[in-house]
């Protein structure tokens, strides 16, 4: 209700208008009780017709008149949700695609997609039809009121039940908050079992792991169901006392009205009209005591939008370099994951003017990928600065960086869109000559030729669904779409087959030519023939810097292959 309230107050005007025709819709509702009353003491008594003619025509009127007022505002009360609505859908959407990585990895990724779809509750919760509801609420004590002129005894008895049907909704929305909240989190749950089974098909068959996940989703469907049957039990039970209310109420007033009417101090008509008023003036409180539910979810959805708005974003702005000539360096640079007292690395000092070649190897789990994400920007160092061209990566504007650097990570994900609008993401100028080139780089041409709608072919599922190989070949195209002056490439060669691996070296040795900054992260030590630094990230927590000419990376190169051979030969 507050969040109703909040939105009302933001537009005084329409607030007004909408306040304005309910008080009219309101006031010409009093005609159907009046023309009974008239027509029961009028014309039922003395049979002129052309009283009832012109009862009819005045009731017609009223009721015509009633349905206009009504329909503008439908129509008014939309306006009132749908700014917000849009907005806080848009606002969502915002946190997820701009908030800090490292902030939003903080909460499970289906706990995202929950708080998300709670936009849906909230839209529900707010309609026009709610917001109308809500409006005639108050003008329940306006016809107790009329009520009390025609007959003081009986509104006491509309306003008894009014109050009882009232507390009734308010104790029923009270009790559904514990498990509306636990709905909302089973949610998150089941999202993520859903994700498992559609994504993960063939490792759940490979290993046999079907009865664990469908034990697990029985489980999960048992307890969101009971906790669902719950609410729908309690909020049955609400709609329940607010019908038997009314047949109640209606009981009480014939009876009482006809006592009334025996002992003369009422008549039949009034004795009819005060059972419509007494309807009247009960309708809009059953229709609240009914939103409970409602609102409950959509309390809960905003709780945990709130919570998602809190998380911190990446800046928009920031300084920028006329033209970044590839310089970069490490100064004290350390990071620790949140959470954890034992840092990936740290003190790391290391400087790589333009055109340099750095690997940093490291086994799984040695900090490859954090590392190359730190350079994207996508994370922040713990201790130290990341400087480029001597100015610090936290101070320059993100969009502007990564337009600078030519990045493939190690699981490259891709865009439900076309394949030239991934490869044109980060670069939406680039020219047909300079795509067409790109993709004869990467091998991407075969593919594409065999496909029916060539670089229009849609990429479906973020491109789970295409080969790793197929993939990755994306990926770079993309990434060589920026030209930037910085190489970075997470395990370069990994899932490529023999003309991938030649196509990426032959395009890292070509960007080396070009004069740019080249940082592969690799668990292969000899990845780089030529003169490079190398980090080593093994070793903890200061990884260990060392520089080798050609000739020794070349050596280390050969006895890579070597070892790799031979393993593959024993294998």
């Amino acid at each position: 209700m507050r969040e109703l309230v909040r939105r009302l107050l933001a537009l005084p005007r329409l607030s007004t208008q909408l306040v304005v025709a309910s008080v009219f819709i309101n006031v010409l509702a009093l005609a159907s009780p009046l023309f009974v009353m008239q027509v029961l003491n009028r014309y039922v008594a003395h049979g002129v017709d052309s009283t009832l003619v012109t009862l009819t025509t005045g009731v017609l009127i009223a009721i015509a008149l009633e349905f206009a007022f009504r329909q503008v505002r439908t129509k008014l009360a939309r306006s009132v949700s749908a700014g917000p609505d849009e907005k806080s859908a848009l606002a969502g959407f915002k946190v997820i695609t701009r908030a800090k990585t490292a902030a939003l990895e903080q909460i499970a990724p289906e706990t995202r997609r929950e708080i998300v779809a709670g936009i849906n509750h909230v839209e529900q919760a707010y309609n026009a039809n709610n917001i109308t509801a809500v409006l005639d609420v108050p003008f329940s004590l306006f016809f107790v009121v009329v009520l009390w002129l025609l007959e003081p005894v009986l509104s006491l008895i509309v306003l008894a039940f009014i109050i009882f049907v009232f507390v009734a909704g308010v104790l029923g929305a009270r009790s559904m908050k514990p498990n509306t909240q636990k709905v909302q989190e089973l949610g998150g749950v089941g999202s993520g079992l859903l994700s498992t089974a559609t994504r993960e098909g063939d490792t759940i068959r490979s290993f046999n792991a079907g009865g664990f996940v469908r034990e697990a989703w029985q489980k999960h469907t048992r307890a969101i169901q009971r906790l669902r049957r719950d609410l729908t039990d309690r909020q049955g039970l609400v709609q329940t006392i607010s019908q038997s209310a009314n047949g109640l109420m209606s009981v009480a007033i014939i009876g009482v009205g006809a006592m009334l009417v025996v002992a003369g101090k009422m008549d039949v008509g009034a004795m009819i009209g005060g059972n419509i008023l007494a309807s009247r003036a009960l309708q809009p409180i059953s229709k609240f005591s009914q939103l409970g539910g409602t609102f409950a979810k959509a309390r809960e959805a905003l709780e945990l939008f709130r919570k998602l708005a809190t998380v911190p974003l990446e800046r928009e702005r920031g300084s920028a370099l006329t033209q970044y000539q590839g310089s970069i360096e490490f100064r004290d640079l350390a990071f620790t994951y949140g959470g954890s007292n034992t840092p990936i690395f740290e003190s790391l000092n290391l400087k790589l003017d333009p055109g340099k070649v750095l690997v940093v190897t490291g086994a799984n789990g040695a900090g490859k990928t954090t590392f190359a994400r730190l350079l994207i920007g996508l994370l922040e160092p713990s201790r130290g600065q990341i400087l480029v061209d001597g100015l610090d990566l936290q101070q320059i504007a993100p969009e502007w960086w990564r337009k600078q650097v030519v990045y493939l990570p190690q699981e490259p994900g891709l865009l439900n869109a076309s394949i030239e609008e991934n490869i044109r993401i980060n670069s939406p100028d680039l020219d047909s000559s300079a795509l067409n080139a790109i993709i004869d780089t990467v091998g991407l041409r075969r593919f594409l030729d065999e496909s029916p709608d060539g670089l229009d072919t849609p990429v479906i599922d973020n491109g789970w669904r295409l080969s790793e190989g197929i993939r990755r070949r994306i990926a770079l195209a993309r990434a060589l779409a920026t030209d930037g002056m910085l190489v970075v490439v997470d395990e370069p060669t990994e899932s490529l087959d023999a003309d991938g691996i030649e196509a990426v070296h032959g395009i890292l040795g070509s960007m080396a030519a070009r004069g740019r900054t080249i940082i592969i992260m690799s668990h292969e030590r000899g990845v780089v023939k030529g003169a490079h630094t190398l980090v080593d990230l093994n070793v903890k927590p200061v990884p260990a810097v060392s520089h080798a000419d050609a000739a020794n990376a070349e050596a280390a190169a050969e006895s890579g292959k070597r070892r790799k051979a031979s393993g593959g030969a024993a294998s």
